[in-house]
């Protein structure tokens, strides 16, 4: 397939993929990425980290507050939703700056939990 002009489909991705690919060039940073977004950096991780791709597709996770995940006996629980993601699950995770980050499907509030990222367990 070649491009033609009157194409409107062709024109709007050419149109919209060139700008992309010269500011690539241009600068060395892409535009259009596919890995996953970084965690805030914190006191434990001044530099931040990055959310597995396995977990997040660019926006589906979050730092949230230790008040939004209870540890019981059972696992933990998210409190918006009452899902309990159980200490043998393998969504869980150990968190590399020792706060709690939910990934959840579209990074909403109330969808089901892609992976938790959680500090050391208190006794």
């Amino acid at each position: 397939m070649s491009y033609h002009p009157t194409d409107p489909v062709r024109r709007t991705l050419h149109s919209l993929l060139v700008p992309c690919i010269a500011a690539t060039a241009l600068t060395g940073v892409p535009l259009l990425s596919a890995a996953a977004h970084d965690a805030l950096p914190t006191a434990a991780k001044p530099q931040g980290w990055s959310y597995p791709f396995s977990c997040c597709s660019g926006y589906d996770c979050r730092e949230v507050s230790a008040r939004q995940i209870s540890e019981r006996p059972e696992g933990y629980v998210i409190k918006g939703t009452g899902e309990v993601v159980t200490y043998s699950d393998t969504r869980l995770k150990s968190s590399p700056d020792g706060e709690y980050h939910w990934c959840s499907v579209a990074g909403a509030d109330d969808s089901r939990t892609i992976c938790l990222f959680v500090p050391p367990r208190s006794y």
